[in-house]
């Protein structure tokens, strides 16, 4: 089979459910399709041919962003479909990695988002933090979120992306996207600037360098509601990530400032189905509760991890408990809850409880 044009690779991403889509020289294309890697019966790819793969949906000045810094990220749309499009180099040559994101917003319940992340959209303000390893549904989940603000409460949304993935309609509140690289030159300015724009709600694409953190901390101080994402997993490590991004002499401060300002920290990430039929996401919940505030101030977020294990009544979940649950529902194997529990001892007696609570109940 002949190599097909780039058009038919994202036909064929839509018509196959396939969640990512891979492009190098000396394989031929790759589809994820829920959660595995499928190569497709194609010749494998040459240089030439991935380049012009590359050209086939890449604009002039994304290739030139492509040539100058080594990758270029855009969206793109198709068959009323979006594509989050990343062409890079790899070895001298163009590679390309897409992502077909949902056609519509899910809703909390089908993303399986726990009930009290629902209140955390009534805020006034405050930092909320969405975090996970790529891949993992976090700019999903904050499309979902936000898609709620803007038909539920009059009031103005400013995204600042890279690049812009959903398209937010105006409903009843007001949504303003932002697109670093074509209307701003970097998130930290787009914060900057964005407080200037009457802005209620601030989402901020990915806290990726100390200048974006420092914004996203003062807008959340200022009186704005913020969410952002980051690359890390759990609370814990969130917390330290920011922090350990400032000078030591700025790091008391810090803590201070997000003791207060943090109103949450929710991590995901996503697991095959037991049943093979695509993946299913687990939590980690972490409300900033005085408790939780306090460790943070004192620089003792170690402490966090028991406290979330102790606070189910106050909204909080932890990965193991969030794993074990959806073992318990059938939906994810053992195996699985043991490869991703951050504490297996903890996982495998929650286990071994709601295996006991699942018999005691099938023999009433």
């Amino acid at each position: 089979m002949a190599t097909a044009p780039m058009v038919d690779l994202l036909r064929l991403m839509i018509d196959e459910d396939a969640s990512d889509l891979h492009v190098s020289v000396g394989i031929s294309p790759v589809l994820r399709i829920k959660g595995n890697l499928v190569p497709l019966k194609m010749p494998a790819l040459t240089a030439e041919e991935t380049e012009a793969l590359c050209r086939e949906i890449g604009e002039e000045d994304q290739i030139q962003r492509l040539n100058s810094e080594g990758s270029a990220d855009f969206a793109l749309s198709f068959r009323d479909q979006r594509f989050r499009i990343n062409l890079y180099r790899e070895r001298g040559s163009l590679a390309i990695a897409a992502r077909l994101l949902p056609s519509r917003f899910l809703t909390l319940e089908e993303i399986g988002v726990p009930p009290c992340i629902r209140s955390l959209l009534d805020l006034p303000r405050g930092l909320v933090l969405v975090t996970g390893p790529t891949g993992s549904g976090k700019s999903t989940t904050l499309a979902s979120m936000l898609n709620i603000i803007n038909e539920t409460s009059a009031r103005h949304i400013l995204t600042i992306e890279d690049p812009i993935e959903y398209v937010h309609k105006h409903r009843r509140g007001i949504v303003n996207q932002r697109e670093v690289g074509v209307d701003l030159p970097s998130f930290a300015d787009g914060l900057r600037r964005g407080l200037r724009q009457d802005p209620d709600v601030i989402l901020v694409g990915e806290m990726r360098d100390l200048e974006t953190m420092e914004a996203a901390v003062t807008a959340a101080e200022t009186g704005h509601l913020v969410f952002s994402t980051l690359h890390t997993t759990g609370a814990v490590r969130t917390v330290d990530r920011i922090v350990d991004a400032f000078p030591a002499a700025q790091q008391n401060q810090v803590r201070t400032q997000l003791a207060s300002t943090l109103r949450a920290v929710i991590s995901q990430i996503l697991l095959p189905r037991a049943d093979g039929k695509g993946r299913v996401a687990a939590f980690e919940v972490v409300i900033n509760t005085s408790a939780v505030a306090a460790l943070i101030r004192e620089n003792k977020t170690y402490g966090i991890t028991t406290v979330v294990q102790t606070s189910a009544e106050e909204g909080m979940l932890s990965l193991e408990a969030s794993l074990v649950n959806l073992f318990a529902r059938g939906l994810i194997s053992y195996e699985e809850v043991m490869n991703k529990a951050q504490d297996r001892e903890l996982a495998a007696q929650l286990a071994v409880r709601a295996q006991k609570k699942a018999s005691k109940s099938s023999s009433l």
